[in-house]
């Protein structure tokens, strides 16, 4: 991704590729993944077939590609997940907030994203290696939380945020497709679960009481 701050003329493939993702967005917004047509996209960015496939291998890495800034967003999540100044409750809380927050303002794009994860492998390799990009940083809230005291002995740091991840992934899923319970239902199940997990029980104001 360029820099805002870079005063060079963009160079022609840089504006191609960038035109065959805000063709990609908008015919991603008006018809899905399942009906996502390379010639279409090709038309609407005004290049041509080939051009396409010199960037991406096929439409399910063109939208891996799109989702790339929302990597952004699971970082700053992460970020209030490690700011052990604030009470358990309040980090974790805030961090499933983002979570869901980045949903709801990319609904379409993670629909797309799960239905390209599930039709190729490579993509799959791309989601999970974003998702274990985020285990250092709940591995070292854990560590850290179990050197203060705060946080009980247990398994190996790394293999809890592992599973701690997994359950987010299942979550961000259920909650861009929809299902019986609502947003809120959703986050005091997840919160319970990321306390209780990594702190054992948890008072009524975010202090762990394990």
């Amino acid at each position: 991704m360029r820099s805002p701050t870079d005063r060079r003329q963009p160079q022609k493939s840089d504006l191609r590729r960038s035109a065959i993702l805000e063709a990609l967005d908008v015919h991603l917004r008006e018809s899905g993944f399942d009906g996502l047509n390379i010639a279409d996209v090709t038309r609407r960015a005004g290049v041509t077939r080939s051009a396409f496939y010199f960037y991406f291998e096929n439409k399910s890495a063109a939208v891996a590609a799109l989702l790339e800034p929302m990597y952004d967003d699971g970082f700053l999540a992460g970020d209030i997940l490690a700011d052990t100044a604030q009470p358990p409750r309040r980090r974790i809380r805030a961090m499933l907030e983002a979570l869901l927050d980045t949903v709801d303002e990319h609904r379409y794009l993670l629909a797309a994203m799960l239905d390209a994860r599930s039709a190729s492998a490579s993509i799959r390799r791309v989601w999970d290696d974003a998702r274990e990009s985020f285990v250092p940083t709940v591995a070292g809230v854990i560590t850290a939380e179990r050197a203060s005291g705060r946080a009980p002995a247990g398994p190996a740091a790394d293999v809890l945020a592992g599973m701690l991840l997994e359950f987010n992934d299942r979550l961000l899923e259920r909650h861009t497709v929809g299902g019986s319970l609502t947003r809120a239902q959703l986050l005091e199940g997840a919160e319970t679960i990321w306390l209780r997990t990594i702190y054992g029980t948890v008072g009524d104001h975010g202090e762990a009481t394990s």
